[in-house]
């Protein structure tokens, strides 16, 4: 676990110059992790292989948490809340690379290859499906995690459309850099490279009252 961690931090810098992909699955790893030879992107690779699940969970669990220290310390500039930074790495351990894995293993498989056609259908279908119900889930975990179920409902009707905004400004640039560019397996890496800047808004807007 500890391995994944350090990989998952130091390791998006170096994602985001991997090569185009190749036709083949096969030959698109080697094409990511050849001319790096031994390097940390090659070493993040193979934990991909051997354990794609927890290797993106733990991927997202230090994106989450170092977006809420930075949001703590420099945007709110409050008493750091330890049980805040558990709430945010939690969910992002738990289900945003959970979910992420399965949504787009299943949005890959079913629209391949990288026209601009494919990649604006992919692009339609993660914000006006996938970026609603995960603003859901997202706002269902923090009320649950918080011991309040009974306030789901009204922090979804309070924030969600804030939230998928958000969402929709953010994230349709760099989706289309994603689907275009960017391998299947590292889409996750790629996501939580950008999400730690957008999830300064999803910390703030995630912690604050249901009213």
């Amino acid at each position: 676990m500890q391995r994944l961690v350090l990989l998952a931090l130091l390791a998006p810098a170096a994602a985001v110059t991997a090569p185009k992909a190749a036709k083949a699955a096969k030959l698109e790893r080697r094409a990511v992790a050849a001319p790096r030879g031994g390097s940390l992107l090659s070493s993040y690779q193979s934990a991909l292989d051997s354990k794609p699940i927890l290797t993106k969970a733990t991927t997202s669990m230090v994106g989450f948490a170092v977006s809420d220290v930075l949001t703590q310390i420099f945007i709110e500039k409050m008493d750091f809340d330890l049980k805040r930074l558990v709430k945010m790495a939690s969910f992002g351990f738990l289900l945003h690379g959970t979910t992420g894995h399965y949504f787009y293993g299943f949005l890959d498989g079913l629209l391949k290859g990288t026209s601009p056609a494919v990649v604006a259908a992919k692009v339609a279908i993660d914000q006006t499906v996938w970026a609603p119900v995960f603003m859901v889930m997202f706002f269902s975990y923090m009320m649950a995690f918080e011991g309040t179920p009974e306030l789901i409902g009204k922090k979804i009707s309070q924030d969600v459309f804030t939230a998928v905004k958000g969402s929709w400004m953010t994230w349709i640039p760099a989706h289309t850099i994603n689907f275009a560019f960017v391998p299947s397996d590292m889409r996750l890496l790629y996501i939580n490279t950008i999400q730690i800047f957008f999830n300064m808004f999803m910390s703030v807007i995630g912690n604050t009252a249901a009213e």
